[in-house]
């Protein structure tokens, strides 16, 4: 009877075992895995397909098209416009199509305004019109084995819905660089200083006066003593010495689609976990005669795209230093975070009688949109990520590539740069007894457009050779932030979809793709790989 017993019981573990092997997917076999549906991911998808290449783009949140679809709206400035080309210029005529007006791509100063559904709607049309993409939503790949190499070679991801994906080649379109990091690529996350690149605005910033505090705000819990602690958003620690190192990166905030429209308005109402004490520093700059930020109907609709980057708005300076090298749940509480504050922070701007009347009358009757982000209850589904994890590869993009004099002339180009080095503040701390924001360079008039070279999209042959990333450059903190801007992702997806189908055509590792062959495809494709030889007359004459 035992044995009779033992004998069901072991067949039953046999089936039980054969129906979860047959439950686990086969791997999905394609030419190039595209990890982010960022504004380089879905570029580089459609590019790819086009040059013929089955193409799987995975996007966690579910909606490819970065933050073109998550709220920003007003990402080209200062000329940008004129180096888009190719698929982005593609892009953007489409959503111009939609509102019934036509881009000025050569204009210094256009840029275009629209509703992240439409851009949303254009983006999704563009990627169902390539057979050749197929799109995994909803799943991000394992924080734990998610790699699986072979040699110096990505051979398989592994996602946490258990869906694995062969390619001959992979690119990071993250922003967080988790692929590049899983695969033991080198990656920076820090404010490296000045020393290591010979830099002048890397690291810490001592002397800060753009986005500086206009207002005198006691920092201390008891106003004028130190001993009594420090009021919410405020760190420890002193403003240490100008350019040195520091872990703390630039503030991030979700770029918020606002309406006053009583139609589409969703109120927002007080969180649960609401404390008043969080925004004693609003309080206290009101009183003091501060002005404060407020939404501006500046996209089509009556709706705003609610950007921050004030003296004191919703950044929410030195509270992200953990999310680039973090872990997921990491990341998580940081983005968790960042939301509960904004919330209480609209509902106290709208709702707390310290609010003084007229900035209580600019927040009023604003709310969330109820056609966008339907399925998120009009929130955005991504926190706006200014800077996480950069390559470190054989070529680094430095300030001095950004600079006017002296500049260094890339032979190599794949996208234009045409922003400055911009990066917000990184720490709210004391000095002299007063808040005080630290860590924002922007603008000046000493730096100028720039080429950004093949090279630094690669990794070290060594590290990883069938992996390109568009959005995590090897680049310096600094000069990163005249990078990470929209148009300038869009542009280098493009070029790493190109890059990585030749790859796979070729049989070879991305480090040995001959330049003069990718720069031939970009330019035949649309792409513009020159600043326009008159830019600083039509700069001067546009402002």
């Amino acid at each position: 009877m035992n044995r009779l017993f033992l004998s069901f019981l072991s067949l039953a573990v046999m089936i039980s075992s054969c129906s979860l092997l047959q439950e686990k997917p086969d791997p999905i076999q394609t030419d190039i895995c595209i990890l982010g549906g960022s504004e380089a991911g879905f570029t580089a998808a459609i590019q790819a397909a086009r040059m013929g290449k089955k193409v799987v783009l995975i996007e966690p949140t579910g909606h490819p098209g970065g933050m073109m679809v998550e709220g920003i709206v007003k990402d080209i400035r200062f000329g940008s416009a004129v180096v888009i080309g190719g698929i982005t210029r593609e892009i953007y005529t489409a959503i111009e199509a939609r509102y019934g007006r036509s881009p000025d791509f050569d204009s210094i100063g256009w840029y275009s305004r629209y509703e992240p559904k439409v851009a949303e709607a254009v983006i999704e049309e563009f990627l169902a019109g390539e057979p050749n993409i197929s799109i995994i939503r909803n799943s991000r790949i394992r924080e734990k084995k998610g790699v699986e190499m072979d040699s110096n070679r990505i051979k398989r991801i592994m996602l946490e819905n258990s869906q694995q994906v062969d390619a001959d080649q992979f690119i990071d379109a993250s922003i967080e660089g988790d692929l590049l990091n899983l695969a033991g690529v080198t990656t920076e996350t820090i404010r490296e200083g000045n020393q290591k690149y010979d830099e002048t605005k890397n690291g810490i910033q001592v002397n800060n006066t753009y986005r500086q505090f206009e207002i005198k705000v006691d920092p201390y819990q008891e106003p004028g003593n130190p001993s009594s602690g420090l009021i919410a958003t405020i760190q420890e620690g002193e403003p240490g010495e100008y350019g040195a190192p520091d872990h703390h990166i630039q503030g991030f905030c979700f770029r918020l689609v606002l309406t006053k429209d009583p139609a589409n308005v969703i109120p927002i109402d007080k969180p649960s976990n609401y404390d008043p004490d969080d925004y004693e520093i609003y309080r206290r700059y009101l009183k003091a005669g501060g002005k404060l930020f407020y939404p501006r109907a500046n996209r089509p609709n009556g709706k705003t795209d609610l950007g921050s980057w004030h003296d004191l708005s919703a950044n929410l300076y030195g509270e992200n230093w953990e999310y680039p090298a973090g872990d997921y749940d990491t990341k998580e509480k940081v983005v968790k975070h960042h939301e509960d504050f904004t919330r209480g922070l609209i509902w106290f701007l709208q709702n707390d009688p310290a609010v003084d009347e007229k900035t209580r009358s600019n927040w009023s009757g604003w709310g969330l949109c109820k056609d966008e982000f339907t399925d998120n209850e009009g929130w955005p589904r991504r926190l706006y990520i200014r800077s996480a994890r950069r390559m470190v590869s054989d070529y680094v993009i430095t300030e001095h590539h950004t600079r006017r004099d002296k500049f260094v002339l890339v032979p190599d180009p794949v996208a234009m740069a045409w922003w400055p080095p911009d990066t917000h503040h990184a720490r709210r701390i004391v000095k002299d007894g007063y808040a005080y924001n630290e860590g924002f360079v922007f603008g000046g008039d000493d730096w100028r457009p720039f080429g950004i070279s093949w090279r630094a999209l690669i990794p070290k042959q060594n590290e990883c050779e069938n992996l390109i990333t568009p959005t995590c450059p090897s680049s310096s903190y600094v000069a990163y932030g005249a990078i990470r801007i929209l148009p300038t992702f869009m542009i280098l997806g493009q070029s790493a979809g190109t890059a990585a189908a030749m790859a796979v055509d070729q049989k070879i590792p991305v480090q040995q793709i001959d330049y003069l062959e990718l720069q031939n495809r970009l330019i035949a494709d649309g792409q513009l790989l020159k600043i326009p030889d008159d830019w600083q007359v039509r700069v001067n004459s546009e402002k």
